[in-house]
């Protein structure tokens, strides 16, 4: 059975990006996947809450992409999370619609991979910072998953983003057709560490 992929994008300037340019070019059109840009659905940040639950319903792995804002998300994202997942429905007593569905982070951050560790100018990993969204997870009975990071975005090259974006692209299609276990998913810190699948499995 595939999986179906909802990928709720924030990015408040998403006309200056330009990894994220490439990573949403790459995989907006992919079969199984429905993208969801957050900031042109809601310019006034009125979120329609029953649409967004409706839409967590229809699928089966949320993937929240976002620029690593102040060691966060964009407002959108915290938005999004205070009105979308409400008490009795996602969370508490009977909040089980979100029970067994996965979740995951695609961030890009301007600094490289190892000025986040104890040992590193930001003295904490990108996995603590993200310790909101796994603990949201938990909270919704969710599985959450390692994230894909994307480093050193400020100094990066064309040719570097766009691999970057063939490899969120071959991530995202491995989770559509269940090609990746739990074993594999739980023997790394980032995603990127993972293969793409091949060419081949492409719909």
């Amino acid at each position: 059975m595939r999986s179906r992929i909802l990928v709720l994008f924030a990015h408040p300037a998403f006309e200056k990006s330009r990894v994220h340019r490439e990573l949403v070019k790459k995989i907006k059109q992919l079969t199984g996947i429905t993208f969801h840009d957050l900031y042109e659905e809601y310019p006034e940040l009125e979120i329609n809450v029953a649409k967004e639950q409706n839409l967590l319903l229809e699928h089966d792995i949320i993937v929240f992409q976002h620029p690593f804002y102040w060691y966060s998300a964009p407002a959108m994202i915290k938005q999004w999370m205070d009105l979308v997942l409400e008490h009795g429905w996602a969370y508490g007593k009977n909040g089980n619609a979100l029970q067994g569905k996965q979740l995951l982070s695609v961030i890009s951050a301007g600094g490289p991979r190892e000025v986040y560790a104890a040992t590193g100018r930001n003295r904490y990993t990108i996995q603590e910072f993200l310790r909101p969204f796994e603990q949201t997870a938990l909270l919704c009975k969710m599985n959450y998953l390692p994230p894909f990071v994307i480093h050193g975005t400020h100094k990066m090259e064309l040719h570097e983003m766009k691999q970057a974006a063939l490899q969120y692209e071959g991530l995202l299609l491995a989770f559509h057709h269940g090609l990746l276990s739990q074993e594999e998913l739980s023997r790394v810190d980032y995603l990127n560490d993972l293969n793409p699948i091949p060419e081949a499995l492409k719909d």
